[in-house]
């Protein structure tokens, strides 16, 4: 009688290799696009995009001012979603951070928000609808400036 040699298969390495290779083919063709001119900005906080628009054969830029209700942070396709009220109606729009269309992002006023994703502003309207500030009063003004002062190093004589 024959003995049946059984023979163990080859794990195809190839796959986790490709991936990998996938993976950072995906991230140096990423690299270039990304944009470091943006400021941080985060969910509740009120910003202006300059975006441009072109009309015909000229390129103007318009401004956007809402109040950003969320973000995504996923490589080359990061984008935002800004809220604003428009003659009563609010309008929506996703800009993508990568997009040659925005000219800058402004922030115009820090938002206090404990939320990643502020959709239940949709549902609501007027004074409901606004978000708490980050307001600094002129005494923590006046304390900063003087921790600030009292931390600079001497001056050399």
């Amino acid at each position: 009688m024959a003995k049946k040699v059984i023979k163990p298969k080859n794990k195809s390495k190839g796959a986790h290799i490709r991936f990998r290779g996938l993976a950072a083919t995906v991230a140096l063709v990423e690299g270039p696009t990304m944009r470091s001119d943006l400021p941080d900005f985060s969910p509740g906080d009120t910003i202006r995009v300059h975006v441009r628009i072109k009309e015909g054969e000229k390129e103007r830029v318009q401004a956007y001012e809402g109040v950003v209700i969320a973000r995504s942070n996923k490589g080359g396709s990061k984008s935002f979603n800004v809220r604003k009220m428009s003659h009563g109606v609010g309008v929506e729009r996703i800009f993508l951070e990568s997009s040659p269309k925005i000219a800058k992002v402004e922030i115009v006023q820090k938002g206090k928000v404990r939320r990643a994703k502020l959709y239940y502003l949709r549902g609501l309207e007027g004074r409901a609808a606004r978000i708490e500030r980050e307001v600094e009063s002129q005494v923590s003004v006046a304390a900063r400036a003087a921790a600030k002062e009292s931390k600079a190093p001497a001056s050399k004589k």
